[in-house]
């Protein structure tokens, strides 16, 4: 008698965070991608070598993060501040933005996300931009994790664009000056509609924020790194959701008071 033998080919990959409770998971994590240029030093390669190697780590994290079923994604791809780089850095970062648009397109829609960019758009390339709204409207349907891209984007000129459209409302007789409150301002960003993000991950051991996401990361807990960008990885972002689910956030109250 022959005997069967019942095997599973390719059995599902079991969630590393599967023990945490869903409400300590957080909702929208945003990454100040850091280290690029410094990793690929380090390996004696030019800056450009860093930021693909970068752009291939950013397709692993948001792979992982639509797998844990984060609601958003916010990455610091380019800000206002960098196009005081070197031009033959810039024209590179501008082709692999392109490129990323249109590679990624694929796993967009199998993965049904969908995509956004923040930033001022003035100043992009036009084949870049042409790309960037292609992806934002097919993917505008889908109903996934929202990845959110800040392209040009500084948190500054982020407050005065949302100053300057709120005066132009009160000006039209559209807004009364003493109805202006938090709600406004949150309305009129570029982010408006997004929720704020619970956490905000940096990399290269750097202790600052660089002018990202100002007044929406006002109760964001902020975990780094000292690995740069282009070593992070699936098992660091575990980490640093461990750690979120392990703080006691308190927004100001007493939180949990020990007896």
């Amino acid at each position: 008698m022959t005997e069967t033998v019942t095997q599973t080919l390719n059995p599902p990959k079991r969630c590393p965070l599967a023990d945490l409770p869903a409400d300590k998971m957080p909702r929208h994590i945003a990454i100040i991608m850091d280290g690029n240029g410094r990793w690929a030093r380090r390996q004696g390669l030019p800056r450009i070598e860093g930021h693909r190697r970068g752009a291939v780590v950013v397709r692993s994290i948001t792979e992982e993060c639509a797998r844990l079923n984060i609601e958003q994604l916010t990455l610091y791809c380019l800000s206002s501040e960098n196009w005081k780089r070197p031009a033959e850095e810039i024209a590179f970062l501008m082709q692999l933005l392109e490129h990323y648009m249109i590679s990624e397109r694929p796993l967009i829609v199998e993965q049904n996300i969908r995509v956004r960019v923040v930033g001022r758009r003035e100043g992009l390339p036009e084949a870049a931009l042409r790309e960037i709204e292609l992806t934002e409207s097919m993917s505008a349907a889908n109903t996934g994790m929202r990845l959110c891209l800040a392209i040009n984007y500084g948190s500054r000129g982020e407050l005065a664009d949302a100053c300057r459209r709120i005066a132009e409302q009160v000006q039209a007789g559209q807004l009364h000056p003493d109805t202006i409150d938090e709600n406004t301002v949150a309305a009129n960003l570029y982010t408006a509609g997004m929720p704020d993000p619970d956490l905000l991950i940096r990399t290269a051991d750097e202790m600052r924020v660089s002018n990202f996401l100002l007044w929406q990361i006002s109760y964001a807990e902020i975990w780094v790194t000292d690995l740069f960008w282009p070593e992070f990885d699936e098992t660091t972002l575990h980490a640093a959701i461990r750690d979120f689910a392990a703080r006691d956030r308190r927004y100001g109250g007493l939180g949990v008071v020990n007896k």
